[in-house]
C-alpha cells in the first residue's frame, strides 16, 4: 500500500532530486507548478521503491503521473493500479510523452488507450534561438527587439523579494486590461501566480523584470525542469508598451544559464492568439502529451 502525502514547500529538495535527474522535459514536473497548483489538483506524492509517484484529481477524475526514477517500473505501475482500485477509480496516467507510450506498451502490451490533446502540448525552444533571435525565421522578432531598444530607455533586473509587490501590481493591471473576470480559468491562473510570487525563493524560482523609464513594463519567471530544460511559467507585460513581451522574452533567455539547452514555454491551452504567438517563435519541438488509461477502465477526456 502506498502512503501519499500533500506536497509542501519543504518537499522541494526531495522532489527535485527525482525530477531534475529525469530525462523528462514536460512542464508538469516543475516543482513550482506542482506546488503552486496543488490547491486545484489536490496534488500528493509518495516515494516507492526508487520512484517518485505523483497523484492528482484533474477535472474531477483521479490521475497519476508516470513514475519518475529508477527501479522496477512494473511494480510501481502495479502499486498505482492498486491505489486506484482502493479509490474506486479507473487507472489513468497523465502527461505521457511518446517515449513513455512505448515504455507502457512494452510493459503492458495492448492494455492502454492513449489519447492526445494538442491544447496541452508543451512548446520547447532552443535557448540559443531565443537568446540571439538569429536567422531569417526569427527576423520579425529580432526587428521588434531592435525597435524596442531604439524607442525606450529600459533596464532589465533580476527579480528579488523587493520586486514582488511591483509584479503583483502589474499582474492586477494586466488582468483588468484583459477582462480576467470574464475568462474561464483565469482565476485559477491568478491564484497560482500570486502564490508563486509570495513564495518565490522557497519555490526556487528565477525571474526578471523589464523597466521602461523606471516603471515596470514586464516580468517573467520560471525554474529548471531537469538538467537541460528550463521552464518558463509566466510572462506578463504592459500591453500599452509596444514590444514589451518580445523584449522580456529576449532578455530572460539571455540571463538563463547556458547549461540549459531547451526552454519550455508550456502549453497554449487551445487559445488561438497564444498558439499563434508561441508558434511564431519557431519551437524546436512541440512536446505532445497523452492520457494513458487502461482499456478495461474507459474514461472521458481529462482537461488538465
Amino acid at each position: 500500500m502506498i502512503t501519499f502525502q500533500d506536497i509542501t514547500l519543504q518537499d522541494r529538495p526531495l522532489i527535485t532530486a527525482y525530477t531534475l535527474n529525469s530525462p523528462r522535459r514536460n512542464c508538469d514536473l516543475s516543482f513550482s507548478n506542482l506546488c503552486s497548483w496543488r490547491f486545484l489538483y489536490h496534488t500528493r506524492y509518495a516515494i516507492f521503491e526508487g520512484f517518485l509517484l505523483l497523484k492528482f484529481w484533474a477535472d474531477g477524475k483521479l490521475v497519476y503521473m508516470m513514475p519518475i526514477g529508477d527501479g522496477a517500473l512494473e511494480e510501481a505501475i502495479d502499486a498505482l493500479r492498486e491505489d486506484a482500485r482502493r479509490e474506486g477509480q479507473p487507472f489513468c496516467l497523465l502527461g505521457i510523452c511518446a517515449n513513455m507510450c512505448k515504455e507502457l506498451e512494452q510493459l503492458m502490451p495492448d492494455q492502454f488507450c492513449f489519447t492526445a490533446d494538442r491544447d496541452y502540448a508543451d512548446y520547447l525552444y532552443l535557448r540559443t534561438d531565443l537568446a540571439t533571435l538569429a536567422g531569417k525565421k526569427l527576423q520579425a522578432k529580432r526587428n521588434h527587439v531592435n525597435k524596442f531598444k531604439r524607442t525606450y530607455n529600459y533596464e532589465y533586473r533580476p527579480i528579488t523579494p523587493g520586486h514582488i509587490q511591483e509584479c503583483l501590481e502589474l499582474e492586477a493591471e494586466w488582468c483588468k486590461a484583459n477582462n480576467c473576470d470574464q475568462r474561464e480559468g483565469t482565476g485559477n491562473e491568478r491564484q497560482a501566480l500570486v502564490y508563486a510570487l509570495h513564495h518565490f525563493e522557497e519555490l526556487g524560482l528565477t525571474g526578471g523584470i523589464l523597466y521602461v523609464e523606471e516603471h515596470i513594463a514586464a516580468f517573467t519567471f520560471g525554474m529548471p525542469i531537469n538538467r537541460d530544460t528550463f521552464g518558463i511559467h509566466v510572462e506578463k507585460a504592459d500591453t500599452r508598451i509596444d514590444g514589451a513581451y518580445a523584449m522580456i522574452n529576449y532578455e530572460f533567455a539571455n540571463h538563463i544559464p547556458e547549461q540549459y539547452t531547451y526552454l519550455n514555454r508550456e502549453e497554449d491551452l487551445g487559445i488561438e492568439g497564444l498558439r499563434k504567438a508561441k508558434l511564431s517563435y519557431q519551437p524546436a519541438l512541440i512536446l505532445e502529451k497523452y492520457v494513458a488509461c487502461l482499456k478495461e477502465d474507459p474514461i472521458g477526456m481529462i482537461k488538465w
